[in-house]
């Protein structure tokens, strides 16, 4: 966030915004997110959660992530994997959530969150291409 110019707000207030906004829950509570470890001062390792969307293969199951913020975030997009197993277009097994696959990543601007990050793989899930997708047994990590 630029404020009266090129003031932006530093990282790590921006990051105490993102985790006050996870922890009070967003939306419809399908998708939430925190940090792993409260005493990590530089707040780089978060814990996410997506509750699959309905009339997918992903309907009812609980998806984990990890997202890990650099020290060049939010200039820079944060990595996300999934801890849960799951089969989708822009998820590479070994790698994680593939930038180049999943267009938010792939054209990462500073106002994003991980909030974005979250709500656009829920969408992401009900896709065409991720939809119907045969999923791995529920309750299986990478």
């Amino acid at each position: 966030m630029t404020v009266g110019g090129n003031w932006k707000v530093p990282r790590n207030f921006r990051l105490l915004e993102e985790l006050e906004r996870g922890e009070k829950g967003i939306g419809d509570g399908t998708v939430s997110y925190g940090m792993d470890d409260a005493d990590d001062i530089y707040m780089r390792s978060w814990t996410g959660t997506i509750i699959g969307p309905h009339n997918t293969v992903h309907e009812g199951r609980i998806y984990q992530l990890k997202l890990f913020c650099d020290k060049d975030y939010p200039e820079k997009a944060p990595s996300v994997r999934f801890h849960s197993r799951i089969n989708m277009a822009c998820v590479n097994h070994e790698t994680g959530v593939d930038p180049k696959k999943f267009s938010l990543l792939a054209n990462w601007q500073r106002e994003y969150t991980m909030e974005h990050v979250l709500t656009q793989l829920k969408k992401d899930m009900a896709a065409t291409q991720n939809r119907k997708l045969v999923q791995p047994p529920e309750g299986t990590f990478f």
